[in-house]
C-alpha cells in the first residue's frame, strides 16, 4: 500500500473514500451529525460510521492525542482494506500529529498471510494525505514531506522484523537468519559477518554453543555494522534470537510451546533497527549482534547440573534449560564488548514470562544501573508510541541467583522478581567499565501478541524498533547541537 503527501486542499484530491476523526465535541458541529446520530455514532474511540452514499468514512476518537489518531488510524485503514475503495484520503490533524498518522496506516494495514492457500485480497492501495489541516489551514510541505519520510523508513522497518518474527522455526532457522542479514548488508551497504559453529567454538562462545548442541540447525552469531563517516556515537544492539525454543531438557508444556517463534523477536528486532539507521543515514555507528540459536532436546542436550564457561571466563550453574536466552546472551555481550568499543550497549530479549506477570502483556521491561539513562529510553518510547516500565534492581534480588559451585546460577532460587533476577544475571557479562551504559529490554510480552490491540494484528509486533530510533534520532539531534 502506497502512502503519500499532497499539497492540496482535501476538496481538490482524486481519491475513492473521505476519512474524518471526530471528538465528541466536534460531532455536534459536524454538517452530517443528523445523519451520524442517526446510524448511533457518538464518536467513542474507535467507533467507525461509514457513510457510502456519501464516500465518507469517520472515526471517533477520545482526544486528539498520538496514542487515540494512531490507533483510530489502523482502525480505519483495517476496515477499509474489506471496502472495495482503491485509494482514500484524509485532512491532518496538526503537524505534530501526523507521524502517529502514518503510523496507524503503515502498522495497521500490516497483515502476514504467508502461509495462507488463498491470501486476503484488499482493493485498498493508496493512502493520500492532504497538507491542509481538518480546520483548512495549509501546514508546512517541507515539514510534512520531511516527516513522511523518516516515518515510514521506521514503521516499514517495523514490519520487516514483524515478518521475520512471524515467520515458522521451520523456514526461519539460524542459517536462514544468517542468509537475511547478508542480504540486508548487500542492500544497505552494512558490514556483514557470520560466525559459525566452528568460528564460535574458535571464540570459546561455550554457553552458546550448548544451548544449540542439540538441534540439527547449528547456531549462527550475526554481526552487521553500519559506520557513517565521522560518526557522533558508537552504539551496539544485542539481540536474542532463539529461532525456536522447546525449553531443552527442561521442557516446556505443550500449551507453552505454541508461539515459541516469537524467541527471535530481539534478534530480529536489531536487524529492523540498523536497517532503519542505515535508510535514515544517521550520523551513529550501530553495531547489530544477533545470537541465532535453536533450542532442542536430543542425546546431547545440555543439562540441569551442567557448569558451562561463557565466553568471559565466568562460570555458569545450568538450574533450568528452559533459561537459555540468557545464556546465548552472555557469550554474545562478551564477543559484541570483545569487538567493539561503544559509547552504549543495549541488548533485547523474549527473556522471561516474568516480565509479562509484572507489566502485563503490551509492555517492554527496562532495566539497567544508570537511572537517568533508563528515564531518557523511558520517554523515547513514549514518544514513539511503545509502552515501557522501569524494573529497578537490588542487592538482595541479586543474592538469589548465588550459586554454591559455579560463578553465577542461571535462575534464581526463588519464584519473585524473575525478570529482574534474569537481568542481573546478564549483569554478570556487562564489562564494568560499561555497566552504566548498558540497559536491558525484555520484550517477552510487547513483541507479540494473540489478540488484536491498537495497530497491532495477531503475531509480531516490532517491538523495540519504534523507540530505538526515537532515542537514537534525539541523540542525534544533541550531537548537532
Amino acid at each position: 500500500m502506497h502512502v503519500k503527501l499532497v499539497n492540496q486542499p482535501l476538496e481538490l484530491i482524486p481519491a475513492d473514500l473521505t476519512v474524518e476523526f471526530i471528538t465528541p465535541q466536534t460531532l455536534e458541529s459536524h454538517p452530517l451529525k443528523g445523519l451520524l446520530q442517526q446510524a448511533g455514532f457518538k464518536a467513542e474511540q474507535e467507533q467507525l460510521c461509514a457513510l457510502h452514499e456519501h464516500r465518507l468514512l469517520v472515526c471517533g476518537m477520545s482526544e486528539t492525542n498520538d496514542e487515540s489518531l494512531r490507533s483510530a488510524m489502523g482502525t480505519v485503514i483495517k476496515t477499509a482494506m474489506d471496502y472495495g475503495y482503491p485509494s482514500l484520503k484524509l485532512s491532518q490533524y496538526g503537524l505534530t500529529h501526523f507521524k502517529a498518522l502514518i503510523e496507524g496506516a503503515v502498522l495497521g494495514s500490516y497483515r502476514f498471510e504467508t502461509y495462507k492457500s488463498e491470501p486476503k485480497q484488499s482493493s485498498l492501495k493508496e493512502v493520500v494525505f492532504s497538507t491542509e489541516n481538518h480546520d483548512h489551514i495549509a501546514l508546512n510541505s517541507d515539514e510534512l514531506t520531511s516527516i513522511l519520510e523518516q516515518t515510514l523508513i521506521i514503521a516499514k522497518s517495523t514490519n520487516f522484523v514483524r515478518n521475520l518474527v512471524n515467520q515458522t522455526p521451520y523456514d526461519m532457522t539460524p542459517q536462514a537468519m544468517g542468509i537475511v542479514a547478508d542480504e540486508l548488508g548487500r542492500t544497505n551497504n552494512l558490514e556483514c559477518t557470520i560466525l559459525d559453529h566452528n568460528a564460535l567454538e574458535e571464540q570459546k562462545m561455550n554457553a552458546m554453543l550448548s544451548v544449540g548442541r542439540a538441534s540439527i540447525n547449528p547456531p549462527r552469531l550475526i554481526h552487521l555494522a553500519y559506520k557513517p563517516k565521522n560518526p557522533k556515537k558508537v552504539i551496539t544492539l544485542v539481540g536474542k534470537g532463539l529461532t525456536y525454543d522447546s525449553g531443552g531438557l527442561s521442557l516446556k508444556a505443550a500449551a507453552s510451546m505454541v508461539t515459541m517463534k516469537m524467541d527471535k523477536a530481539g534478534g530480529c528486532a536489531v536487524m529492523g533497527i540498523i536497517k532503519a539507521v542505515s535508510e535514515l543515514k544517521l550520523d551513529i555507528e550501530v553495531h547489530a549482534f544477533v545470537g541465532a540459536v535453536e533450542n532442542m532436546i536430543g542425546g546431547n542436550a545440555y543439562k540441569p547440573d551442567d557448569v558451562l564457561v561463557a565466553k568471559n571466563g565466568k562460570t555458569i550453574e545450568v538450574r533450568n534449560t528452559d533459561a537459555e536466552g540468557r545464556l546465548v546472551l552472555a557469550d554474545v555481550l562478551g564477543y559484541a564488548q570483545e569487538n567493539v568499543k561503544s559509547d552504549y550497549i543495549f541488548d533485547y530479549a523474549t527473556l522471561t514470562g516474568a516480565c509479562m506477570v509484572a507489566l502485563g502483556p503490551y509492555t517492554t521491561g527496562v532495566m539497567g544501573h544508570n537511572e537517568e539513562l533508563k528515564q531518557s529510553w523511558l520517554r523515547a518510547a513514549d514518544e514513539s508510541g511503545e509502552y515501557c516500565g522501569n524494573l529497578p534492581f537490588n542487592r538482595h534480588l541479586k543474592k538469589l541467583i548465588k550459586s554454591d559451585i559455579a560463578d553465577v546460577s542461571n535462575v534464581s532460587s526463588k519464584p519473585y522478581g524473575g525478570a529482574i533476577t534474569a537481568a542481573l544475571f546478564l549483569d554478570n557479562f556487562i564489562d564494568e567499565e560499561m555497566k552504566q551504559k548498558w540497559v536491558h529490554f525484555d520484550i517477552a510480552g510487547s513483541a507479540y501478541t494473540e489478540s488484536a490491540w491498537d495497530v497491532h494484528n495477531y503475531g509480531a509486533t516490532g517491538a523495540g524498533v519504534r523507540m530505538t530510533l526515537e532515542w537514537l534520532l534525539k541523540l542525534q539531534q544533541q550531537g548537532n547541537n
